[in-house]
């Protein structure tokens, strides 16, 4: 059973969250995830950011790290260039970027050395079940927003600007991989 330590070690940009609650509640949702899909720390190597693209040796976890970090560095040229013109909740939109593919721990399964889709997986997109998971940990709803609405299920839908910058952070690193 992975433990909310071992956590913070493999996303060190929890540490980026000032407000201390929600880090904690970012770090257990990670932990439920992980207990809901069975796997320990050490498969968080094996599990691809996806498995639309065959063949990745890009894991979950760089993934979601990366996204983070990009989704940072739109939100601080944004707010260098606008200011208060453009308010971002930074706390929230570095949890959101840790959290908004948490659920494919749940829509993902090891079969074999293979990874695949889980029977949830068949029937919810981590979208929703990454929302479910975070909404259990009061995870505030803007936080659920940024997770529901970060990908195709978000589309024609209100984004507000840190959900935007999510879903472009995710893309712009999905997009460009799915290239390669």
């Amino acid at each position: 059973m992975p433990t909310r330590e071992e956590v913070r070690e493999i996303l060190p940009e929890l540490e980026l969250i000032e407000n201390e609650q929600l880090r904690e509640k970012t770090a257990d949702v990670w932990v439920e995830a992980m207990e809901t899909g069975g796997w320990e720390i050490a498969d968080m190597k094996d599990i691809p950011f996806t498995l639309l693209i065959e063949d990745t040796d890009l894991t979950l976890l760089d993934h979601t790290r990366v996204v983070t970090q990009t989704a940072i560095a739109i939100a601080d040229t944004m707010s260098g260039y606008y200011g208060n013109r453009m308010p971002i909740d930074r706390d929230y939109l570095i949890s959101g970027g840790l959290l908004h593919d948490v659920g494919k721990l749940a829509e993902y399964r090891r079969l074999g050395d293979k990874i695949v889709k889980s029977e949830m997986g068949k029937d919810l997109r981590h979208p929703f079940s990454g929302t479910a998971l975070a909404y259990k940990h009061d995870i505030p709803t803007m936080i659920c927003h940024l997770i529901a609405m970060h990908a195709k299920e978000g589309e024609g839908g209100r984004r507000n600007p840190e959900a935007w910058i999510i879903h472009y952070a995710d893309f712009v690193n999905f997009r460009s991989l799915q290239t390669l």
